[in-house]
């Protein structure tokens, strides 16, 4: 048994999709379970794509994320560019092994399975129109590549003369004419395809000198001894030419075996999701922020609050089912869970609010002191923080760790995020000298004065040691008095809050203080005759 080795090899074209970062932790997960090796490959051959930025986002993403590689990084978060006993296969960024390339490609054009191709751009783009006009699909394959200009049509000499005199030529696979490629993918199943539909891929190209995808990729599996190959959809085209250069190569034996994920797709099932969608809808497609070169920022879940595991539990189940009814996973208990077999063949549908539900529930799971230091690195960014602090309880006493954690108590249930935490109790740190108007005129009457006062009274006179007593003894003198409760209790709210939010009135009260709750009530009545 070949030891598991599997690889995440993405572009460094830009941002990294959530949906890159799935096909990374679905590697990740496959590998770490029978104990093999997680690879990290960038594949950068493409200079003309080539964004600055993107493959430190890539790596910073996968480590946020917790999908830590096993070969292809460094302990300091670098691509790995000399072997070493640990990184045996370095260098790990294609542009850094293009020089190997050339020799497979050569090897594949001697034993008659690839061919020089001398077309110009202007010459493809012309048998292209001709066939658009006959409406007529050009593939370029068996059929039209007699009539192109390539070593396959032109006499040896004349190929011979190209090859050394012009920079504009490639080598392309010679795809065999009508034959059935049989595969298997270990996610949908047994594939079959014509080569007929298939046209002659370009393998290497002598302009830069760099392969192409296809011929790079073959070849960095093969050298780097990957056992299986877990990428997305989008390359399911693509697995026939990668059988036939497998064979072509001889390596049918050490060939990996090719699972095909599915795509993931907006929130209403209709096409992929994409960034436009996130800007659109409101919620964010990469793990991290990205600056684009004009200085557009795009949202991360990293910096919308989300925690790392969250978004990896929530990534994990959008294409993959348990077969169970648990939906919260540690890394640990996915790697432990996960199968290619209950890999999804369709396309799973993203629910951001699903998504939000995931981050309350590991909020949820926090301590309220973990909670609580959280809250307070928010806190003292915010525009609240210059304004902490009221009379009985200055604002050293406000940011204490028992103050945070006791209002993170109060409140962890109706949050999603940290940062929710700060408009739903600003009033536990500033006394509110505003009131919502709408309640005020809901609530306010001729009494309500002379109820305040009595409730004041009420509240002066308890110890306020506990927010049970206090929560007795309010509603006790509203019965006595005959008020309504609704009334009472909203207009004393109204005091505390500013407006009509929070949790119980006696959580309030013994929270903030006796000192600061009666000066609150005591601001209200002064408010109501102005």
């Amino acid at each position: 048994m070949r030891e598991r080795r599997v690889r995440f090899a993405p572009s460094p074209t830009g941002p990294l999709h959530m949906g890159g970062v799935r096909t990374a932790l679905y590697n990740y997960l496959y590998a770490k379970q029978a104990g093999g090796k997680f690879i990290l490959r960038i594949e950068d051959t493409d200079s003309h794509r080539f964004v600055p930025g993107a493959e430190q986002y890539i790596i910073d993403s996968l480590k946020w994320c917790g999908i830590l590689p096993d070969e292809g990084v460094d302990e300091n978060g670098k691509i790995v560019e000399t072997a070493s006993e640990k990184h045996p296969h370095a260098p790990y960024r294609q542009s850094q092994r293009k020089s190997i390339y050339k020799q497979y490609a050569d090897e594949l054009v001697e034993k008659g399975f690839a061919y020089y191709a001398f077309d110009s751009s202007e010459d493809l783009e012309a048998v292209r129109k001709e066939y658009e006009s006959r409406k007529e699909p050009f593939i370029y394959n068996h059929i039209s590549r007699k009539s192109m200009k390539n070593s396959l049509s032109l006499d040896a000499a004349e190929t011979q003369r190209l090859i050394e005199t012009t920079d504009n030529w490639v080598i392309r696979f010679k795809m065999p004419e009508n034959r059935i490629v049989k595969m298997n993918d270990l996610i949908r199943g047994e594939i079959e395809v014509n080569t007929d539909t298939l046209d002659d891929k370009v393998l290497w190209k002598k302009a830069d000198q760099l392969p192409t995808y296809h011929l790079a990729n073959i070849v960095d599996d093969h050298l780097m001894e990957i056992t299986e190959v877990i990428r997305g959809e989008e390359w399911l085209p693509s697995l026939p030419l990668h059988y036939l250069l497998y064979e072509a190569f001889g390596w049918q034996d050490t060939m990996p075996r090719f699972a095909h994920l599915s795509l993931l797709l907006k929130p209403d099932g209709k096409g992929k999701l994409s960034k436009r969608d996130g800007d659109r809808l409101g919620f964010p497609v990469f793990p991290l922020q990205w600056t684009n070169s004009e200085g557009e920022i795009s949202r991360g879940y990293r910096e919308d609050g989300y925690y790392p595991e969250a978004f990896v539990n929530m990534l994990a189940l959008l294409g993959w089912n348990p077969g169970t009814e648990q939906e919260l996973f540690s890394l640990e208990e996915l790697t432990k869970s996960f199968s290619l077999e209950r890999v999804i063949k369709s396309g799973a549908r993203f629910n951001p609010e699903k998504a939000k539900w995931f981050n309350q529930e590991y909020l949820r799971k926090r301590s309220d002191s973990e909670l609580a230091n959280e809250f307070k690195a928010e806190l003292v960014k915010s525009d609240l923080s210059g304004k902490i602090g009221f009379a009985s309880k200055p604002k050293e006493v406000l940011l204490s760790d028992t103050y945070l954690t006791e209002v993170c108590k109060m409140l962890k249930d109706r949050v999603s995020f940290i940062k929710e935490f700060i408009p739903l109790s600003d009033y536990m740190f500033v006394t509110p000298h505003e009131y919502a108007q709408n309640v005020y005129k809901k609530f306010w009457n001729e009494n309500s004065c002379s109820m305040l006062e009595k409730l004041i009274d009420a509240i002066s006179s308890n110890p306020c040691t506990d927010a049970e007593s206090i929560e007795k003894a309010i509603k006790d003198t509203i019965a006595e008095n005959g008020w309504k409760m609704g009334v009472a209790m909203n207009t004393v709210r109204l005091a505390l809050v500013g407006e009509s939010k929070g949790p119980g009135i006696a959580e309030i009260i013994h929270l903030i203080g006796k000192e600061e709750s009666i000066a609150r009530i005591r601001n209200l009545i002064d408010f109501s005759k102005k």
